[in-house]
């Protein structure tokens, strides 16, 4: 069976709820078909702690934070004409924290900002947005299929599998939103990879990103497993944080890790400051004092007042160096010891998809005209804080009116 369908949009996550919000604010009737049974499993995932809606900073520092894939080396002295790095901070900066906050209280959800400039509902829960965000889509005329998986291309036409059966749909534009390929028992499973491959859509291979990391820890870290740590510096390449962390049987997890995940997968060396407020000439003053009969570890808690930090200066540090200016400088200097990121099932986001050279400037596939690609589909990732769900939502948005006009486009030159 064939249908004929104004404008389809293929995700219903953040992405594809605001592309067909705003295909349905110019008048065009939409069909959101998604796979799973519910909509927008990952975002209400993301706000069983709180939803993080964005953070309240100036538009552009906001946006710098979003990094864009590397175009592919046949385009990287080519004149513009495809969606790069500098073309996804501007959509970000266009559609930045300042409106995804006028957004939501257009929905009635009130907001508050954190000390850290992060922006949550009052409510702190996904729910209620997600609740409004549905009935403005209906009032729109929006229609939402659940159990709709997509199968790829038939002619000019997309399959389905359906609760029905096998289903065709035809449509004046589609935007893809299907997300990447973090957390797919959620419904980013990356399946539609292979189908834009066969339609000549250059991806880029899927890497966990904003994950924790494995750590291959010693019996005696056992009774520290679940601890955080708090007070600290992490670095690694030009990223760093200060940010609260966390010790796990397998590893290390939190914002603070995830902060400086980008550059620990791809290959920096990391450290951990485990006195971030002294500088190494004080801390070596305290370390010259004497010890007297204390043992080592009873000494750096003295030293450092957090039994937490010396056991990872005993774990990381040893041998520890003798001399105060050494030891201080391993303090505030320690490696951070790891066995490489946590699957790419169990992070937060992925980096990779499709390439800056696949996509024109409106995010249309130049290999498939009339079809629009948004959120973790795309080649860009971000750090925690409201930079992943506000990129989403701002990429689904240019999408969205891109495929509005194509569709005017079109119905203007059928008449």
């Amino acid at each position: 069976m064939t249908e004929e369908v104004p404008a389809l949009v293929i995700g219903a996550g953040p992405a594809g709820l605001m592309a067909a919000e705003v295909l349905g604010a110019a008048g065009h009737r939409v069909v959101i078909a998604e796979a799973m049974p519910s909509p927008a499993r990952k975002f209400l995932m993301a706000g069983k702690s709180g939803l993080n809606l964005t953070k309240d900073e100036p538009a552009e520092l906001f946006a710098a934070r979003v990094v864009g894939g590397a175009a592919p080396a046949s385009l990287r002295d080519a004149p513009p004409g495809y969606f790069g790095e500098e073309e996804l901070q501007a959509v970000v900066a266009g559609f930045g924290p300042a409106e995804v906050m006028d957004w939501a209280r257009g929905l009635g959800i009130e907001l508050f900002a954190g000390s850290t400039g992060r922006v949550f509902p009052v409510g702190m829960k996904a729910s209620p947005l997600l609740r409004a965000w549905l009935a403005r889509l209906a009032l729109q005329g929006a229609e939402l299929r659940l159990r709709w998986r997509w199968r790829g291309f038939e002619a000019e036409g997309l399959v389905f599998d359906t609760p029905e059966g096998p289903r065709i749909l035809r449509a004046g534009t589609t935007v893809l939103a299907l997300g990447g390929a973090s957390w797919p028992r959620l419904g980013s499973d990356a399946a539609w990879v292979p189908w834009l491959r066969a339609t000549g859509v250059a991806v880029a291979p899927f890497r966990p990103a904003n994950m924790g990391f494995r750590v291959d820890w010693s019996a005696a870290m056992a009774p520290l497993h679940g601890a955080a740590v708090k007070g600290t510096r992490l670095s690694a390449g030009a990223l760093e944080s200060r940010g609260e962390w966390v010790l796990t049987a397998a590893g290390i997890e939190g914002g603070a890790v995830y902060e400086i995940s980008a550059a620990l997968r791809d290959g920096a060396e990391g450290f951990v400051d485990l006195a971030p407020d002294l500088d190494a000439g004080a801390l070596a003053g305290r370390l010259a004092r004497p010890r007297g009969k204390l043992s080592v570890g009873n000494w750096l808690r003295r030293v450092l007042g957090d039994p937490v930090r010396v056991a990872l200066l005993l774990e990381w540090g040893r041998p520890l160096p003798a001399g105060p200016a050494a030891l201080a400088a391993r303090i505030k200097a320690l490696p951070l010891r790891h066995a490489g990121p946590m699957p790419i099932e169990r992070a937060i986001s992925s980096a990779g998809g499709i390439e800056a050279g696949a996509l024109s400037p409106d995010l249309e596939l130049k290999a498939r005209p009339g079809v629009f690609a948004a959120g973790e589909m795309l080649d860009w990732e971000a750090p925690t804080g409201g930079y992943l769900l506000t990129t989403c939502m701002a990429t689904g948005r240019h999408a969205g009116h891109a495929a509005a006009r194509h569709l005017d486009q079109e119905l203007s030159a059928a008449r």
